[in-house]
């Protein structure tokens, strides 16, 4: 029998992924596949059984060293936590074909392929109100709308550049996200307040607009927002390091920190109560404090 080898196990991997979970996860992890497990032709020809410590040890030594391929750190050193995601979606094709008996020990990755600890440091940088004000006010009126509506959301930056006008439906103040890493579409009941911005970013335009353009009508993405955003916290003197993607964890913080039950902050958030809890889940000391307080006599 023709042994299985680190290209099949990826191979499957996909299979299983397009079976069970989303387009956007096995999209992801088949990118991630060509570009830093398939591309070494001599790693992606090796038989399961025959892989060895040293050899992920040496591609994960590699793979440290590659640069960044897009955003705004092009070029620049990998993250901690871009690494970790390279590694998760490379040891999930192996586990599973450990699982599937197509290799009888996972002794070669157990330890090698182990995600590194603390690597989502963006999650520790939080922006109050009056920060997350002065963001807005400094950048650019294009870039300040799509901040604004990341201030008003907790969504994720890519699944807020993603909405068209036809997302958001004006009578019933509803918000349609379905372009979002969680793979299903959600809807969203908005407040007033809210509801009337996106009205406004939604006036005159055809429902295949992004609701919330660039100045030339285009819609946002990582590549686009990442300089302006960049320039504006430098500009706006805001803590080194401030992403898109800080507004979202100061939003989700607000709402864990005033005691909107976890459930409900992951359901708007498009994403589980589990990854809320791990991240978030310190906060919730302050409410049952404040509800202790509360029950004083």
């Amino acid at each position: 029998a023709q042994m299985s080898t680190v290209s099949d196990a990826c191979s499957r991997y996909l299979v299983h992924l397009k079976a069970n979970k989303t387009d956007y996860a096995a999209n992801d992890a088949e990118a991630r596949f060509n570009n830093y497990v398939l591309n070494n032709k001599k790693l992606a020809a090796t038989e399961l059984s025959k892989l060895t410590p040293a050899q992920l040890e040496s591609w994960r030594k590699s793979l440290r060293e590659l640069p960044t391929r897009s955003g705004g750190n092009r070029g620049g050193r990998r993250s901690t936590s871009t690494l970790n995601r390279d590694m998760t979606c490379f040891r999930a094709a192996l586990n599973l074909a450990y699982l599937d008996g197509q290799v009888t020990t996972d002794f070669a990755w157990r330890s090698k392929l182990r995600p590194i600890k603390d690597a989502d440091q963006r999650r520790e940088l939080y922006l109050d109100r009056a920060q997350r004000l002065k963001f807005i006010e400094t950048a650019p009126a294009d870039l300040a709308a799509l901040l604004r509506g990341l201030c008003q959301l907790p969504l994720r930056p890519g699944a807020l550049a993603k909405l068209t006008a036809g997302d958001f439906d004006r009578r019933l103040k509803v918000l349609k996200i379905g372009h979002d890493k969680s793979g299903k579409d959600r809807r969203i009941k908005l407040p007033d307040v809210t509801a009337e911005f996106f009205d406004t970013a939604s006036k005159d335009k055809l429902p295949a607009a992004p609701l919330l353009s660039r100045a030339d009508g285009k819609a946002w993405n990582k590549d686009s927002w990442k300089g302006p955003i960049k320039t504006t916290v430098e500009t706006a003197l805001l803590p080194d390091g401030t992403t898109a993607y800080t507004l979202r964890h100061s939003v989700i913080s607000d709402l864990v920190h005033d005691g909107l039950d976890l459930l409900t902050v992951a359901q708007i958030s498009g994403t589980s109560v589990a990854m809320i809890e791990r991240h978030y889940g310190h906060l919730r000391s302050d409410v049952a404090a404040g509800a202790l307080a509360r029950l004083a006599l």
